[in-house]
């Protein structure tokens, strides 16, 4: 993505580029006149001062931003520990940006960073993001940057993810072999990297049982928690056969429990259930969910060691250093597992069994 820089604001203003700079830093300078006119055709050609280039920057900040969708959520909570861990070592500090899932709030998040105000960015997008051309920019001005759990692949830069199509394959392998045939898949985000690989690993597990997929059996869940209640209970009225529930996070898993109960529909008896979830009550649930457990803070580490790469050595971040973990299937009472399907084509893990 281009931007306008100092040199081609200059031009098209027919001045200099140190006069355009001072005129920008109200240097005194500069004739009010000349200054207002430099102002309005930056804002015209939406030109930021890149803070990040040698020549403009003094100093380092010691911080870094930490772009997150929601921080009520015991996955992130995780994460932002493992990132405190690095940046500590490192004698930084941590600024934590909440976007609540909005696409509009990440672009104005990304929009205030542009003034050189952190060193380097961490991000986990927003459920609503579909244009990253915000992140882009950013990039663009030279501030390392690397996405982790909630990323795009067309941005280009280092990634640190779980093993999200082995561990949609495994949890929804696992619903089957307790005995559903109508399973419901509440998926957060149809553009996010979490949304596609689970739903991919939800579709091969299906196939591998020769149980037909059907696309009425996808919800989405990218509401707010009482939105997505209100969705689910009419889900339910609407496929009174749904006999098991495969939540893509941790919001989406409590949703259904709560939807389930305000409907008298019994778990696992009538619906069995399996959700991400890093939850450490999930064993306290009623009945004790089973979950798709992620590294949370092994993912939060590894993504801030990588960019403390770059910030330190001064290097750019690659999609080369990209890491990805693997999840964990803990079987507790909300999926009782159990038999009565044919074994899948290939068997892609052990279960560990949880009490």
């Amino acid at each position: 993505m281009s931007t306008v820089n100092l040199k081609q604001l200059a031009s098209r203003l027919g001045l200099s580029s140190s006069t355009v700079s001072r005129a920008m830093r109200d240097s005194y300078e500069i004739s009010l006149a000349t200054r207002e006119r430099v102002k309005h055709m930056a804002r015209q050609l939406d030109y930021q001062p890149n803070p990040y280039a040698g020549s403009l920057r003094n100093n380092v900040t010691k911080t870094i931003g930490v772009i997150l969708p929601e921080v009520d959520n015991h996955f992130f909570s995780s994460a932002i520990n493992g990132i405190e861990e690095v940046a500590q070592q490192n004698g930084y500090h941590v600024l934590i940006y909440l976007t609540h899932d909005s696409e509009e709030q990440e672009k104005t998040v990304s929009k205030f960073l542009t003034s050189g105000r952190v060193d380097g960015i961490l991000v986990s997008l927003a459920g609503g993001t579909r244009n990253i051309s915000h992140l882009e920019k950013l990039k663009n001005l030279g501030v390392p940057m690397v996405q982790f759990d909630r990323v795009s692949r067309k941005l280009n830069t280092a990634t640190v993810t779980t093993d999200d199509y082995a561990s949609g394959y495994k949890a929804t392998a696992h619903l089957l072999r307790a005995g559903c045939r109508h399973i419901a898949h509440l998926q957060v985000s149809a553009s996010l990297s979490i949304g596609c690989r689970r739903m991919q690993g939800y579709s091969a597990a299906l196939h591998d049982y020769h149980i037909p997929y059907d696309a009425s059996l996808v919800l989405n869940g990218s509401g707010t928690n009482a939105e997505n209640l209100m969705r689910i209970r009419h889900f339910l009225m609407q496929h009174p056969k749904v006999d098991g529930i495969f939540a893509s996070v941790e919001r989406l898993a409590l949703s259904s429990y709560q939807a389930c109960q305000s409907m008298g529909i019994g778990i696992p008896d009538d619906i069995k259930i399996v959700g991400f979830s890093n939850m450490e009550t999930a064993a306290l649930l009623a009945p004790a969910l089973t979950t798709i457990t992620q590294p949370a803070h092994a993912i939060g580490h590894e993504a801030a060691r990588i960019l403390f790469q770059a910030i330190t050595k001064n290097k750019p971040v690659l999609p080369s250093q990209s890491l990805e973990l693997k999840s964990e299937l803990v079987v507790r009472a909300s999926t009782m597992p159990g038999g009565g399907l044919a074994q899948p084509k290939t068997i892609m893990a052990d279960y560990r069994l949880a009490g």
